[in-house]
């Protein structure tokens, strides 16, 4: 526009004039518009980053959740079995001291110059005992000629070896060790060569 078509307006001027006027008027507004979407999208995309984190978030805690859980199950069956594989332990326990008697009995009945004899039926009864309970997970721990083990022997004394080799080694088991299953129930009480 010139500085004519300023002093002098004509209604075309004033035309020209006020569609320039709403042209930039609807620019402002468009930029402005613009600048509220732009500000917009920069809060969506930080909801959607925030959102996101939160997911993630959310999926580590129940991964995690889930190993402990499964852990827990895992470590709850382990001991389950466990429990039930030593459940008979204390009856166990309180029937080796028979079995020991059975053991001194049938020995002193096998010795030569013993005049009490170890009947046919007792030795049956006696058997029949013993069986039952290695069924039932008994064993017995063999310690004679094995080097002696702090953590399955329990060393009553010491005694000269008999020979160079039996150093260190179980000579003489006074009470013998049992497991149950694979658990030692009992040490065996042994007398050690030095």
């Amino acid at each position: 526009m010139t500085e004519d078509s300023l002093q002098n307006p004509s209604t075309e001027n004033l035309e020209k004039i006020s569609d320039d006027v709403l042209d930039q008027s609807e620019t402002n507004q468009s930029n402005a518009s613009i600048d509220e979407n732009d500000s917009e999208i920069d809060k969506t995309s930080k909801e959607i980053s925030k959102l996101k984190a939160e997911v993630e978030e959310a999926k580590d805690k129940y991964l995690r959740l889930f190993a402990e859980f499964d852990n827990f199950k895992k470590r709850t069956m382990k001991e389950r079995l466990d429990l039930i594989k030593t459940a008979s332990q204390e009856t166990m326990i309180a029937l080796l001291p028979v079995v020991d008697d059975f053991e001194r009995a049938k020995k002193a009945a096998d010795a030569e110059n013993s005049t009490e004899k170890f009947s046919e039926g007792v030795n049956l009864v006696y058997h029949k005992f013993v069986s039952t309970l290695e069924q039932k997970g008994l064993k017995i721990m063999e310690s004679n000629g094995e080097v002696f083990d702090v953590e399955k022997h329990e060393a009553l004394t010491e005694i000269p070896a008999p020979t160079a080799e039996m150093a260190g080694k179980v000579i003489d088991t006074i009470e013998r060790g049992y497991y149950l299953h694979d658990k030692i129930i009992r040490y065996a009480k042994v007398v050690v060569g030095k």
